[in-house]
This record gives C-alpha cells, structure tokens and sequence, in this order.
C-alpha cells in the first residue's frame, strides 16, 4: 500500500494545546511540509510569539526561539544577519505584529531584511481573553469592546499588508485564509514562496493568513468558518500586494 499523507518531519510528534477550529495547527503542519519540501529544515530557525502560539517551539522540529512580545522581527533580523546561512521565520498573531510589534515589523520591512514572516489574523487577542486586537473588526464585539468595535473611540482596522505594500523594501506580501480546502492549498503555496524568496535571498516576505478562533468569538468552529469568509474577507481581501514578480498593487 502507497502512503500518500504523513506527519511532516517539520513536526514534532505530540498533542497540541490549540481549540478546536482553530487555524495555528493548520498553518503548523504548511510550515512543516515546506521545511520539508524545500530540505530546510536542518538550518532553520523560528521565532514563536507571546500570544496563542507561545509553545509554538514544542511542535515544530526544528531550532525555535521565545522573545519578548513583538520582537520577533528584530530577533529574526539579529539571527539571519549573525547566521546568513540560517533560514529564519517569525511566527506572530495580530496582536503580537500588529500592535506592540508593529514598530519592529515596518522597520525590518523597510530594510527589507531577508526574512520571512507568518502572520495569523483572527481579529482578536486569543491567549489573553478576547480582547479588541488592531485587526478586530468594527462593530465586532470583544471582552473590551462588548458592544463592537467604534471608529471614533477605537479607530479602524490595521490592514497589515495594504500597510506595508507601501515600503520598497518589502519584497513579497500576501493575504491568504485556511477557513477551506481551497484556501489551505492556497496558504502552503504562499508559504512556500515565502519561504523560498529567503533561500534565494530576495528580502522581506510576509504571509498574512485570516484564520479562525472560535472560543474568543463565541462561535462554534463551523460558524468561525463562515465569519472569516463572510465577514473577514471583505474587510481583508486575499491576494498578492507585492511581490518580486509583480511589484506594487493587488493581483
């Protein structure tokens, strides 16, 4: 019998903390099969953020690092200019990038540091309890918003990739989902080149990935599917906003 599916080398073989319908796991294992496909995974090394993914470095094989909230860009930048050879991935939440790191992510985009980013979007704080996130959408309630996010007190949503697109030195920015199968075949694709703009030294790449969190959005997990495309999407359209081949502008 032909074994068509396994468990990627990139992952370490134990029970993950997540909820259930959450995204993390999905975006764990394209991140293993990439580090596998592309034969990486032996000179890599990930930064894992504060946030829902802090044990991140207890499931990915590979050599993981734990910094101070929104710093993974800095540490990643520290990391790949010291080991050139490494490849380097920050693995961060939209509180995690968005707001005290957001600072740290322009910066290393502007230099275009030759790094790559995973960017999960679930448009809340999810380890903390639920707070309002700079991606939290208006009108979405949260445990410091409970009657919806407001423009004239809250300001608007962060777009994170419309943002960057606008520094040259961002080299590869793309908005994707995991909330179908379309969408995760999609992710790993983006993940990929991601992945692969480093190999070949290209510069700063950044996933941005919509993904669910069910528990801080009161939801059950087929209902978290239907917010990220009902609601997400057309305040966060996927595409490609920049990249090495087509430079500036939305595909």
């Amino acid at each position: 019998m032909e074994l068509v599916n396994k468990k990627p080398s990139g992952l370490v073989d134990v029970k993950m903390h997540y909820c259930p319908g959450c995204g993390h796991g999905i975006v764990h294992r394209l991140i293993a099969e990439v580090m596998d496909e592309l034969g990486i995974r032996e000179r890599t090394v990930g930064i894992a953020p504060v946030g829902c993914a802090v044990f991140a470095d207890d499931y990915f094989n590979c050599d993981m690092i734990q910094g101070p909230h929104g710093r993974g860009p800095a540490i990643a930048t520290g990391i790949k200019r010291s080991q050139p050879d490494c490849i380097v991935f920050s693995y961060q939440g939209d509180g995690d990038l968005a707001s005290i790191g957001m600072a740290e992510t322009i910066h290393s985009a502007a230099r275009s540091e030759n790094i790559t980013i995973i960017f999960i979007n679930n448009a809340i704080y999810g380890m903390t309890g639920g707070q309002m996130a700079p991606t939290t959408l208006l009108g979405q309630p949260a445990s410091t918003c409970p009657t919806g996010r407001d423009a004239k007190v809250n300001g608007y949503p962060i777009k994170v990739c419309e943002l960057l697109a606008q520094l040259e030195g961002a080299r590869y920015l793309e908005r994707t989902s995991v909330s179908s199968a379309q969408g995760v075949i999609k992710t790993k694709r983006a993940v990929k080149k991601a992945f692969q703009n480093q190999v070949e030294g290209k510069g700063f790449s950044l996933v941005e990935i919509l993904s669910m969190c069910p528990t801080n959005w009161g939801m059950n997990s087929l209902q978290g599917v239907k917010f990220v495309d009902e609601k997400m999407m057309p305040i966060y359209p996927l595409g490609v906003f920049r990249s090495t081949e087509q430079e500036g502008g939305q595909r």
